[in-house]
């Protein structure tokens, strides 16, 4: 037990302090239970079973429905018609965002939910001028207590499941929760209509366009290269190397054609340097070398006439190979043909040294790109659009049929006439037959790094039942029954799982609170399943924190938001929902 409680300690340094990624963690785990076998009593064979796991199986094939589903469109011609119809009423914009999210998070993986939605949400409010800051919280808190709603809203609810079927023998079925799950996602939605907007900031102003909201207009300008000038034959990256303050090569005009650094050995007389540098540098290079064209910031800024260029915004999403990478390691402007002009994190902008900044998930990246390039980065996986700034081809011809399956999946699995994990994968074999997707795009859709977390975390369940850990600790918290009733032991586990949601990650903690719930509930006599649901609704629960859950992560940047923000929106929240989701398992299930 000593021994699994190092591990499980260890792991938990990790999941806070980031300095590993989550998954890569989880794998960590995986080998430190198989190394320290004689004391963790988990064999290769044990360790290896969260890749087969019906949990892991349905996960990665739901994730694949999922894109398929998106490549469709349906969700965003669904929320493009609600928002036609809501005007520039924002409680009108709040309540059909939140009716949308909701509801089709309970049979869309919810992260691909948010991640469609976040550019309607953020042009549906600028179009009411509303800030998006009073939309996007509502957007992820909604999304996830729709996961709530069925077995396939959120890989939680299949962890816990899977977790359950190990260690008590029985799977939870689709709709099983969903009764309760309705009473969470209604009384949300009502707190997130009428309370929340009490409480939300408005940190970002409806009416600025992409350069004033990320504080980026006036450190543009543009530099001709005459025969004399010292910066012939200079390379773009060291050009102003001798020049006190932050300078930064944006992109080349060269024969009226727009060209990132990277692509320019040597420079030119005759080139266009567009530069990023704030006032005081401007003026230094202005004495130097006397070369300021005198077109203003803004013609920059916006659209080069002659360039055609645009400025967009786009955020990391969860998955992509941009996270944990700088721009120069990953190669950003090589891929995708841009200048990278600010990266805003959160509630603050980051506009210098931006080659040597570590990019992180939730991130806006402020970009140039030429204007034939803004569809490129639309259909873009690693990157999405904050605002509507390119089309993706959608196959909307294939909506009934996408949909058709989704109906087929959940209905075989709700019916018992298939276990989750076979309905799901005959689902993407349908999908691949009906031209859905194609064969190529099967796996761009799967966020590798929750499958890896999931495979890597079961076996730590597995562990603290094997050595006796999970009853250890579930006895110690069944003493708190010698004073207090079963219903209130039941809320205590959900208080605890939301503590560690909110500190390492959702998928985390349902791994290390399931097998304690389990075994407290044998010691007090009470339903296990009651204390399976309860913590797999808390790990749905991450409201306090943007590093909780990956769709709270998703809207930081875009919404502007400081940290603090989710706490206050979330703190409310989470006391109401303590109490109804504690009385809500205990009155269906029974303790």
């Amino acid at each position: 037990m000593l021994v699994v409680f190092a591990v499980v300690f260890a792991a938990f340094v990790l999941f806070i302090t980031g300095y590993v990624r989550p998954d890569v963690t989880a794998l960590l785990v995986l080998v430190a239970l198989v190394v320290l076998n004689p004391w963790t009593n988990v064999s290769p064979a044990q360790a290896l079973a969260g890749f087969s796991n019906e949990a892991t199986i349905t996960v990665l094939a739901m994730l694949i429905l999922s894109d398929g589903v998106r490549r469709t469109g349906v969700i965003r011609r669904l929320a493009a018609w609600v928002s036609d119809r809501v005007g520039t009423s924002e409680s009108k914009q709040r309540g059909a965002i939140v009716a949308i999210a909701g509801s089709s998070a309970g049979f869309v993986n919810d992260t691909p939910v948010v991640a469609l939605l976040v550019p309607l949400v953020t042009d549906l409010a600028r179009r009411g001028n509303t800030s998006p800051s009073k939309l996007l919280i509502p957007l992820s808190y909604a999304a996830m207590m729709g996961g709530t709603l069925t077995l396939i809203g959120t890989s939680t609810n299949l962890l816990a499941s899977g977790l359950a079927e190990n260690l008590l023998g029985q799977s939870l079925t689709m709709f099983q929760f969903t009764p309760v799950g309705l009473v969470v996602l209604v009384t949300g939605a009502l707190y997130l209509y009428f309370v929340a907007p009490r409480l939300l900031p408005e940190r970002i102003d409806p009416d600025e366009n992409a350069a004033e909201a990320n504080r980026i207009e006036g450190l543009i300008t543009e530099v001709d290269v005459d025969d004399a000038s010292p910066l012939v034959d200079r390379t773009p990256t060291d050009a102003f190397d001798d020049v006190e303050g932050d300078v930064e090569v944006l992109g080349i005009v060269r024969n009226r054609q727009s060209q990132t650094p990277e692509m320019i050995e040597r420079i030119q007389a005759g080139d266009a340097l567009i530069i990023r540098a704030d006032s005081d540098t401007v003026a230094a290079v202005d004495d130097r070398f006397g070369l300021l064209s005198g077109k203003s910031a803004d013609e920059i800024d916006e659209v080069d006439a002659d360039d055609d260029q645009s400025v967009v915004e786009v955020v990391v999403p969860s998955g992509s190979a941009f996270a944990g990478e700088t721009p120069t390691s990953a190669r950003l402007a090589q891929r995708y043909d841009t200048a990278l002009l600010a990266v805003r994190r959160g509630n603050s902008v980051i506009r210098k040294r931006l080659r040597d900044v570590e990019l992180a998930v939730g991130d806006v990246l402020v970009l140039r790109t030429p204007e034939e390039n803004v569809e490129r980065l639309s259909n873009s996986r690693e990157l999405v659009f904050v605002s509507e700034g390119g089309e993706e081809s959608y196959r909307e011809e294939k909506i009934p049929v996408a949909l058709g399956i989704l109906v087929g999946v959940v209905g075989l699995a709700g019916l018992g006439l298939l276990a989750i994990e076979i309905a799901a994968l005959a689902g993407v074999v349908a999908m691949v037959l009906t031209g859905v997707l194609r064969p190529s795009e099967l796996y761009e859709g799967v966020e590798w790094d929750v499958i890896f977390l999931l495979a890597g975390v079961i076996p730590l369940g597995i562990a603290m039942s094997n050595t006796g850990a999970a009853n250890f600790i579930g006895a110690l918290v069944a003493q708190s029954a010698d004073f207090l009733p079963v219903i209130v032991v039941l809320g205590l586990f959900y208080v605890l799982t939301v503590i560690l949601t909110n500190i390492i990650s959702n998928n985390a903690s349902v791994a290390l609170m399931v097998p304690v719930g389990i075994s407290a509930a044998r010691s007090i006599g009470a339903n296990p399943l009651a204390f399976v649901l309860i913590v797999m609704f808390a790990g749905s629960a991450a409201f306090l924190s943007p590093v909780g859950y990956q769709t709270n992560l998703f809207v930081y940047g875009p919404g502007g938001y400081e940290f603090t923000d989710y706490a206050r929106v979330g703190a409310p929240l989470q006391v109401i929902l303590t109490v109804v989701t504690t009385l809500g398992v205990a009155l269906y299930f029974g303790v």
